[in-house]
């Protein structure tokens, strides 16, 4: 697929997580089609830094987990930006915060310490649920909007040694398939996008995938969501996006 630089001008959009990894490859491939980006970090000076490398491009502090800092962020792109078309719900962390060798040394659920439980819940979940609490009336109100939250391959959410980051995605996943469904007509669309493999943000080692498969770049999500933020994606409602086959999904959508 192919997008002429430009042409997603005036869409508006919010990328949670933007900084870094798959979020700063959605911003950046948003902002080159001709977006207007606000991109959200928790620090808000790195936000802005990221931002300003990118065209047109604003930063913003937001902690997904904290209610009012959620509404003070979206409230601000709102503002700034005039209107918000399409949030990318992805701010996340991962297995590393709970334990630092999962890879390795897997540790059972029982192991897991509860404020570590808690934090990965609260920000790749209740985060994702804020957001869109947050965004959708707003987008109601303005007749329409596009909300895509990032996932992962369903093998991660079951995996032996992956709580609490399993749970975590799986009930973003199962949280959209529900919002697709209170929204549907509504003129609010709700799709789900993953990368489709092992990719280099960090939250793997490098050296974690021994079968020889290769980590994806972050930059496997670029494609795919400035589709979802284009004309030809109006109307595209509960589907599940694998960004590495892509390609071959859009050419054989009915």
């Amino acid at each position: 697929m192919v997008m002429i630089a430009g042409s997603l001008s005036p869409m508006r959009a919010l990328v949670t997580g933007g900084t870094s990894g798959l979020g700063l490859a959605m911003a950046s491939a948003l902002a080159d089609a001709g977006a207007t980006v606000a991109l959200t970090g928790r620090s808000g000076a790195r936000a802005s830094a990221v931002a300003a490398d990118l065209p047109g491009a604003v930063g913003l502090e937001l902690d997904v987990r904290d209610e009012a800092s959620v509404a003070r962020a979206v409230d601000r792109a709102w503002s700034q930006l005039g209107g918000v078309d399409l949030l990318v719900n992805n701010a996340g962390i991962g297995m590393r915060t709970v334990n630092p060798r999962f890879m390795t040394e897997p540790r059972g659920f029982w192991e897991v310490p509860v404020d570590g439980f808690r934090a990965v819940i609260d920000t790749n979940l209740t985060g994702y649920f804020l957001m869109v609490r947050e965004v959708t009336p707003r987008m109601l109100a303005a007749g329409g909007g596009r909300i895509v939250n990032i996932s992962v391959s369903g093998s991660t959410m079951h995996r032996a040694g992956f709580v609490p980051y399993g749970p975590s995605r799986a009930g973003s996943e199962a949280l959209s398939r529900i919002m697709a469904a209170d929204l549907r007509d509504t003129g609010v669309t709700v799709n789900l996008l993953l990368p489709g493999g092992p990719t280099v943000t960090g939250m793997l080692p490098l050296e974690s995938v021994p079968d020889g498969r290769r980590f994806l770049e972050p930059a496997v999500m670029g494609p795919p969501i400035v589709w979802l933020a284009s004309d030809a994606a109006a109307g595209v409602h509960d589907e599940r996006i694998v960004a590495a086959e892509f390609d071959r999904w859009l050419r054989d959508r009915p």
